[in-house]
């Protein structure tokens, strides 16, 4: 009943790890950014929190593409 596809679980592994890597360090600048530029606007935690959220989106969206091209550049499955 199998089709003859199997899942390269060294793909898989690379392509998550640096998803990990990336998301890491992605999350944390859209984070530290997000606060950065409440500072400097001198804005409330409100707009604080809404700059964060959205460059966290955006960090998350990168990550997305990320592991999107990777995918084609390393297959998770043969066959």
């Amino acid at each position: 009943m199998s089709t003859g596809r199997r899942i390269r679980w060294d793909h898989v592994s690379t392509v998550a790890s640096a998803a990990i890597l990336l998301g890491a360090e992605l999350i944390g600048a859209g984070l530290a950014a997000g606060w950065a530029i409440a500072a400097l606007f001198d804005a409330n935690w409100v707009w604080e929190l809404i700059f964060e959220g959205t460059l966290a989106v955006l960090a998350i969206y990168g990550i997305y593409r990320f592991v999107m091209k990777a995918k084609s550049v390393e297959p998770f499955v043969e066959g």
